[in-house]
């Protein structure tokens, strides 16, 4: 009975030794942060600047160092802004400005 069970066992480990080790495709996550590490290494950022940096790129690939990515709500948060402080708008007159702008933009 032992011997029926360590041999069923080697068996299950040395099966699932082959399966993980055939060929793997990479998820879109995982070329994404092979990707920013590899963009990460080749500008030799390291510390704080390589974790902002990571983070960044992981939340849109697009993005190279030092440059910010922004989300499409900040985007439309950022243009309604700057129309409203081109028009000088203050206060209450700002608040629904904005508020429509954002309505519109979604």
């Amino acid at each position: 009975m032992k011997i029926t069970l360590l041999v069923t066992l080697l068996f299950g480990l040395f099966f699932v030794t082959l399966v993980s080790a055939q060929e793997k495709t990479m998820t879109p996550q995982q070329q994404r942060m092979t990707t920013c590490n590899q963009q990460a290494t080749a500008d030799a950022l390291k510390g704080d600047a390589r974790k902002t940096y990571m983070s960044d790129c992981l939340k849109n690939s697009a993005s190279k160092p030092g440059e910010k990515s922004l989300t499409p709500q900040q985007q439309r948060m950022r243009e309604c802004s700057s129309q409203a402080t081109q028009q000088s708008l203050k206060g209450n007159d700002r608040s629904k400005f904005m508020s429509a702008c954002l309505k519109k933009a979604a």
